[in-house]
């Protein structure tokens, strides 16, 4: 391994004995079949272990996988602005703020999206843009995110089910213990109904990450999780929404 001791060590700080010596088993088992597993530090490490229940031979093929799709996926290491052009055109997705234990927060207003202008490689492409630049806000010691997911004036011409799987599809297997939050706001009766197809296929432990609120109380319980400082004013608090591109950069 390329890393001494004393960096292992450190990286390792606070999980518990157990779990730091399946971590070190974790990375020669996947180092051993795989050479880009040197370039994953421990924090993913770990991450891939709980998703796993801390079986070290199921956590070593998650990961695995993961790094064939990373390969496949994003060859260049990220997504660029032009590879998803379509996508942002749309405005659909914004970062701003931490909520209050420090988890970034991205904002996506599901109305603008537009099945007719939709090509599913430039989707997934974005799914992953959105995931890797929440990860890459995520400070010290803090390596989840919250989402807001607005459904103010959705309906039928935003239904798409094909993307919602892909997009489940992309996070369950390849950002585990990412998901620190997912508030759902101005839920419309029909989402409800596609909610119902989806649920099914989401993790147990992610369900529960996901909290529906209803509009008439929904600023007052945002801000159970959400500073109103941190808060997006369109919910009641005092940050504008910054376009997910622009906020590269953004403390």
């Amino acid at each position: 391994m390329e890393q001494d001791d004393r960096s292992l060590a450190d990286d390792l700080l606070g999980s518990d004995e157990n779990e730091r010596r399946k971590v070190v088993e974790l990375r020669e088992l996947v180092e051993r079949h795989n050479p880009a597993a040197k370039e994953v530090d421990n924090a993913t490490l770990r991450r891939f272990l709980r998703a796993r229940d801390q079986d070290v031979k199921k956590a070593s093929q998650f990961l695995s996988k993961h790094l064939e799709w990373r390969r496949s996926a994003v060859p260049n290491g990220f997504i660029s602005e032009a590879e998803i052009k379509n996508e942002l055109s749309q405005r659909k997705v914004f970062v701003q703020g931490f909520d209050k234990i420090g988890r970034p927060i991205g904002v996506v207003l599901n109305a603008r999206h537009d099945p007719s202008r939709r090509n599913l490689a430039e989707f997934k492409r974005f799914v992953v843009y959105i995931i890797d630049t929440l990860c890459a806000r995520a400070g010290e010691g803090q390596d989840k995110f919250t989402v807001i997911g607005d459904f103010k004036d959705w309906g039928f011409s935003n239904l798409d089910i094909r993307s919602y799987l892909a997009a489940l599809d992309i996070f369950q297997n390849n950002y585990p213990e990412r998901l620190g939050k997912a508030i759902i706001v101005h839920v419309p009766y029909l989402f409800l109904k596609t909610w119902k197809i989806i649920y099914p296929l989401i993790d147990k432990n992610t369900r529960e990450k996901f909290v529906f609120l209803k509009d008439e109380d929904m600023t007052e319980n945002l801000l159970e999780y959400i500073d109103e400082s941190q808060l997006p004013e369109i919910f009641g608090g005092k940050l504008p929404l910054v376009p997910i591109e622009e906020s590269s950069g953004m403390i």
